[in-house]
């Protein structure tokens, strides 16, 4: 089965996940500190920028674009609750 490493550079560290998990799962799993309202993809509190690693993410749902554009949202930007993870390495950081 394929894996992500995916590193939160707030709080320095690295974690290997299967592929498919959702970026607010490993978050809690590591306590890496990013904050969440609904879980649905609508509130957007759960804003996370991608440091590097966007091609192993999974592609921006409907719903994840629409908030992410209400919300000024920079193109390196993703909803935690709803971006997979789809393998390689990948750096984050909340905002």
């Amino acid at each position: 089965m394929p894996k992500a490493n995916v590193t939160f550079e707030n709080v320095g560290i690295t974690i290997s996940v299967p592929a498919g998990t959702r970026l607010i799962e490993t978050s809690e799993m590591v306590g890496a500190g990013i904050s969440y309202g609904c879980r649905e993809g609508e509130c957007g509190t759960c804003m996370i920028r991608v440091v590097s690693g966007m091609e192993h993410m999974s592609v921006r749902s409907v719903l994840e674009d629409k908030v992410l554009q209400e919300n000024m949202a920079g193109r390196n930007n993703r909803l935690a609750c709803q971006a997979q993870m789809l393998g390689g390495d990948i750096v984050v950081r909340p905002g």
